[in-house]
Order: structure tokens, then C-alpha cells, then sequence
């Protein structure tokens, strides 16, 4: 790679994981409290069969009824019926935005520590509504991270090219000394890619998805990224 000034982070599944009130029994409890009647033991195949929903978006503005009809269709997929499954999503999805529903992974604080030890800038470019100074506070990562963009206050989401062209200035650096890390092969790696910056995959499970560009690195810890910059 050429000399790295920046590395931006998506958030969701690449810094942070979601608890229990975002796994199945979490779902089913919050639809009990809506009097929807949801399966948990049918979560994962309902987020796979959601998954269209996010991926599928034409025009990247961020709308909350898009993550309320994805959470909506994930509860309905789970055998929810009625008037309340939109009252559940519309909870789910609030709750999304609290950090104490997540957890950190273990190799974040290290590697944003080196980071700033190598006087590498470190950015945030998130597709959710959470407050991500909420989030570097609730996390104690003051200090370590300097350039947050979240799509629900820049108004576009990844790929789109101005969320990340907006990171960029914040950032005061230019695309080609900048690396994106995300979990996402679209809305991570190939927006960071239509910009001119470079792209890292993260796939925590150690799956290769089809499609990968050439030249994208896949890692499967955030650990890897010192021997890549």
C-alpha cells in the first residue's frame, strides 16, 4: 500500500456487535410488548431474507422508514402479523441508536492505539443514526478518533460518493493516502473504491464474498491491519 495518512472505520459490525435485544429472543420480546407473536428460532433465516431490503436501495438517502421496513420485514419473516409488528420496528430500530445495547470487539481499542501512536488519523463513516459522539464517548475513545460522518445528518448513505468525500475534508486528506474498513463489499469497499481511496474487507467469519475488486484485502481482525499498513 502507499503511505497511509488515514483509516476510516464503518461502525456496525466492524467496531461494535449488537446484544441480546438484537438477536431473536430480543426480537420476540419486543414483539411480545406489541402483541405480535414472533419466532426467534426463526431469526436468521428472516435477516437473510431481509437483507434485499438494505442492499438493494437505489438512491442512498438515509429515510428511517427503510431500516423500519427492513426491521418490519425481519419480524414478519419471523411469523409476526398485525398492527403492532410496525410499532415493534419502529422500537427496534430506536433502539438501535443506544450504545449500551452493543458490545466492542476486542481488537478495536488496540489497533486505533497504534494508530494514533503512528500519527495515523482515524475516522468514522457510519450508515447508522446513532450519535457516533455519543458512541466514541460511551466507548472511551476520545482522542483516538477525529472525523465522524453519520448518513443520517450528511443525508447520503455508502456508496454513496459524498459521504465519503465529505470524511475526506473533515479529515484534511486526500483519497489516495486514505483506506476504508468495513464489512460491507458494497457500501464499504465499493464506495470507497469509486472515490479513489483504498478498501480493506473485513470478514470476522473468514468468508471470501464473490465479486471481490482486485487489490481488496480480506482480513478477518482488525489485528491484520498493521502488517497492512
Amino acid at each position: 500500500m502507499d503511505r497511509t495518512r488515514a483509516v476510516f472505520f464503518d461502525v456496525d459490525f466492524t467496531l461494535i456487535f449488537p446484544g441480546p435485544n438484537f438477536q431473536g429472543e430480543g426480537y420476540q420480546l419486543t414483539c411480545a410488548s406489541f402483541g405480535v407473536d414472533a419466532d426467534a428460532a426463526r431469526f436468521d433465516e428472516a435477516v437473510a431474507a431481509s437483507s434485499y431490503i438494505l442492499d438493494e436501495v437505489e438512491e442512498p438517502l438515509y429515510d428511517d422508514k427503510l431500516f423500519v421496513d427492513y426491521t418490519a420485514s425481519i419480524i414478519t419473516h419471523m411469523g409476526g402479523s398485525g398492527p403492532g409488528v410496525l410499532e415493534a420496528a419502529r422500537q427496534i430500530y430506536l433502539q438501535w441508536a443506544v450504545n449500551h445495547h452493543f458490545e466492542m470487539y476486542d481488537d478495536v481499542a488496540p489497533v486505533l492505539q497504534r494508530l494514533q501512536a503512528r500519527g495515523v488519523i482515524v475516522g468514522l463513516i457510519s450508515n447508522s443514526h446513532r450519535s457516533l459522539d455519543a458512541f466514541r464517548d460511551h466507548f472511551e475513545l476520545g482522542g483516538l478518533i477525529h472525523a465522524l460522518v453519520s448518513s443520517s445528518l450528511h443525508g447520503y448513505m455508502k456508496p454513496h460518493p459524498s459521504i465519503f468525500e465529505t470524511a475526506l475534508l473533515r479529515a484534511g486528506v486526500s483519497a489516495h493516502e486514505s483506506v476504508m474498513v468495513g464489512d460491507s463489499l458494497k457500501a464499504d469497499v465499493e464506495g470507497a473504491l469509486a472515490v479513489g481511496m483504498r478498501a480493506v474487507l473485513l470478514r470476522r467469519s473468514g468468508d471470501t464474498p464473490a465479486g471481490l475488486p482486485p487489490g481488496v484485502t480480506v482480513i478477518r481482525s482488525l489485528a491484520e491491519l498493521d502488517d497492512l499498513l
